[in-house]
């Protein structure tokens, strides 16, 4: 169920990267907002700019010009410790290539994110085993990770992403190293986490993907070219 308040709001946005005195604008003039519980795809070619504005979004990087709300909250201005703790209290982050320990077993590279968040170990252990409860791995909590396949080294990348209950989860090109099995069961996966209420926001490059959010905004040359809602999104059903 989407939320009736805006989550996060871009005002005027623009990102510049300077490098040995050389300035390489990426975004501009970036704006629009979110609500809570919404699956909205960030689309568009190699080089758009969409994981930078991803990562801007997701408290990694800062913005050049313009304003950053959260939560009503200009954050543009915070501290890189207050970002940090935003980061840790308020997003999960999955991505494509998984940045699992491989030599950990499933259990513990869920629990990871806690051991940062400062949670009591027991405490940490039930959490990871609910996550991966959620992603239909509870099966696997004691394999490591390099025994597992990518679809199910996915899945655990984003039982990771929910463990502290962010109030986003961003996917960088979550089905970039599966094959179109392991991937439409990844996107099952998401749109029924979005489904129980979760905010997803998903890079991606390839349309078929994107079919499974609910809004789609296309980024070229670091702007903003469209921002429509899916009138046909695609659904489908997860099954753990």
């Amino acid at each position: 169920m989407v939320s009736s308040k805006v989550l996060m709001e871009l005002r005027g946005v623009s990102k510049t990267y300077v490098n040995d005195g050389v300035e390489t604008p990426v975004l501009h003039d970036v704006t629009f907002s979110m609500q809570g519980g919404e699956f909205v795809a960030l689309m568009g070619p190699s080089g758009s700019g969409k994981s930078t504005l991803m990562h801007l979004l997701g408290f990694l990087d800062r913005i050049t010009g313009g304003a950053y709300l959260f939560r009503g909250k200009d954050v543009s201005g915070l501290s890189d410790d207050a970002l940090a703790a935003m980061r840790r209290r308020e997003v999960g982050f999955v991505f494509q290539a998984f940045h699992l320990l491989p030599k950990s077993t499933v259990l513990d590279n869920v629990m990871l994110p806690m051991v940062y968040a400062d949670v009591p170990r027991i405490e940490r252990r039930t959490r990871a085993q609910k996550a991966l409860e959620a992603v239909g791995l509870s099966h696997r909590t004691d394999h490591l990770s390099n025994q597992l396949s990518g679809g199910e080294r996915q899945r655990v990348a984003i039982a990771r992403a929910l463990v502290n209950d962010p109030s986003v989860v961003f996917a960088d090109e979550p089905t970039g190293n599966l094959d179109s099995k392991s991937g439409t069961a990844v996107l099952n996966l998401l749109q029924s986490l979005n489904a129980a209420g979760r905010t997803i926001i998903m890079v991606t490059h390839e349309t078929e993907a994107a079919e499974y959010a609910g809004r789609v905004i296309r980024i070229r040359d670091g702007a903003v070219v469209s921002d429509t809602v899916n009138a046909n999104q695609r659904t489908g059903t997860y099954e753990k």
